[in-house]
C-alpha cells in the first residue's frame, strides 16, 4: 500500500515545488512507482516536469471539483515510474467553489483513495496558503513534509502551519504525521543559515532530515528546461542533495515496514 505525503508550507519561495518535483523524481529513479499531484494553481510542478496545462486537458481541478476519475487525468512524465496529476490556472477559483460543496475537505482524499494500490508513493504539491486546497491535501495525506528556507523569516508563520496541522489532526485526519522537516537554500558560509538550521533542529529534533538542500544554480535552471535536476545535471550538488533525501525517505519506509 502506497504512502501519501503532502509537501506544504504557506510561505512561498521555500523550495516546496522544487522538492516535490525532485524528490518524486529521485524516488522514481529508484524504480518505485510514484504519483505527483499538483494542486497549486500556479502549476509549477506540472511545467517543471515539461508538461503544459492546456485548457482542454483534464487536471486536478476536474478531479477535485467535478469528481472526474483520476486515472483519466493522470499523465506520464519523462521520468520512468513517475506519473503526474497536472494542475491548471482554473484552480484559482477552487477555494471559493469548494466552500459550498459537501465534505469539502475530503474531496481529494476520496478522489485519490485508489492510488494507494497503484503507487508506492503519492506526493502532493500544495499551494503557498492554508486554504481549502491545502486542507484537502492534509486530509488525504498520511504525513506532511515541511520545507524551510534557511533565511531570516524562515520561522515566521511556521506556528500558523503547525497550528493548522494540529487542527487537521484533531478534526479531519487524526493519523496525519509530520514526515520530516527539510532545510532548503542552505549556504554554510553564512552565519544566518547556520543559526536558522540550529534553531530548526532544536525545535523539531529528530524530525529534521540529515540532508540539507544547498543553494545551487543548476537546481534553479532545471525547471525552465522542464526537467527534474536528476535529468538535467545528475552530478551537480542539487542532484546529489535530492538523491540523498530520497535515500532518507526510502530508508524510513524500509524501517517502518519491518
Amino acid at each position: 500500500m502506497g504512502k501519501i505525503i503532502a509537501i506544504a508550507n504557506q510561505k512561498g519561495g521555500v523550495g516546496k515545488t522544487t522538492t516535490a518535483i525532485n524528490l518524486s523524481s529521485c524516488i522514481a529513479v529508484a524504480e518505485r512507482r510514484v504519483l505527483l499531484i499538483d494542486v497549486d494553481p500556479q502549476a509549477n510542478a506540472t511545467s517543471g516536469l515539461g508538461l503544459s496545462a492546456k485548457d482542454e486537458q483534464l487536471s486536478s481541478y476536474e478531479v477535485l471539483l467535478n469528481e472526474q476519475d483520476m486515472d483519466s487525468a493522470v499523465l506520464r512524465s519523462s521520468v520512468p515510474y513517475l506519473d503526474i496529476l497536472p494542475s491548471h490556472i482554473k484552480l484559482v477559483g477552487a477555494e471559493v467553489e469548494l466552500v459550498e460543496m459537501p465534505e469539502r475537505e475530503y474531496r481529494l482524499k476520496k478522489a485519490i483513495s485508489a492510488a494507494r494500490d497503484k503507487y508506492d508513493f503519492v506526493f502532493i504539491d500544495c499551494p503557498p496558503s492554508l486554504g481549502l486546497l491545502t486542507l484537502n491535501a492534509l486530509s488525504a495525506a498520511d504525513a506532511v513534509l515541511i520545507p524551510i528556507q534557511c533565511e531570516y523569516y524562515a520561522l515566521e508563520g511556521l506556528s500558523q502551519l503547525l497550528n493548522t496541522i494540529h487542527l487537521v489532526q484533531k478534526n479531519l485526519n487524526k493519523n496525519l504525521a509530520i514526515e520530516g522537516v527539510l532545510l532548503t537554500m542552505y549556504d554554510n558560509r553564512l552565519n544566518l543559515c547556520n543559526q536558522v538550521a540550529e534553531e530548526v533542529r532544536e525545535y523539531f529534533k529528530e524530525k529534521v532530515y540529515n540532508t540539507v538542500i544547498t543553494r545551487n544554480v543548476r537546481l534553479g535552471e532545471a525547471p525552465s528546461f522542464g526537467k527534474p535536476i536528476i535529468m538535467y545535471d545528475a552530478v551537480c550538488s542539487g542532484s546529489q542533495n535530492y538523491m540523498s533525501l530520497a535515500e532518507e525517505v526510502l530508508g524510513e519506509e524500509t524501517s517502518a515496514a519491518r
